[in-house]
């Protein structure tokens, strides 16, 4: 599984980030977390409004800093 961070690098991205990396501890399963700053690389997911959670090429969440438990629900439902 792959999880991408879209952002920039502002706080709520980082916290995003942050919280990505911990959910994902928590499997079993190899699910590699990878941060898109670059503007146009964001821009070709959709995404208007960082930061944003893609689980397998997905948009699954944008403008909006998620909770640890909330990201452990995507994977689940994306897994």
């Amino acid at each position: 599984m792959e999880i991408k961070i879209l952002g920039t690098g502002c706080p709520k991205c980082l916290n995003l980030e942050k919280a990505a990396r911990t959910a994902a501890e928590s499997f079993d399963s190899e699910i590699t977390v990878s941060k898109v700053s670059e503007v146009n690389d964001i821009m070709d997911y959709g995404v208007m409004i960082t930061p944003a959670l893609v689980i397998n090429e997905k948009v699954v969440s944008s403008g909006k800093v998620l909770s640890i438990e909330q990201i452990k629900k995507f994977i689940e439902d994306n897994n």
